[in-house]
């Protein structure tokens, strides 16, 4: 058993409109500090041990379902039951 942890965050070039809110939201709290803020999606995947490498299934899940590869970018960490 595996378990795959995905963040999909938009690219640096595309604008962040609930990042820009949240931040505005944080410097009226008084952190002026923070410089910038990014939204993204995080997905938890339990994914069963078989002959197909477990990096080619998710990549091919990411760029097909959970991210808009035109848009966003994605990592992953891959951990095994013995990991967890």
């Amino acid at each position: 058993m595996y378990f795959v942890k995905v963040y999909v965050t938009y690219k640096d070039s595309v604008l962040d409109p609930q990042g820009e809110a949240v931040k505005g939201a944080v410097h009226r709290l008084g952190y002026a500090e923070i410089e910038d803020i990014r939204i993204g999606k995080y997905f938890e995947i339990k994914v069963a041990k078989n002959e197909r490498p477990v990096e080619e299934m998710i990549e091919e899940v990411c760029d097909k379902l959970l991210a808009n590869v035109n848009m966003e970018t994605y990592r992953y960490e891959i951990l095994t039951a013995e990991e967890i």
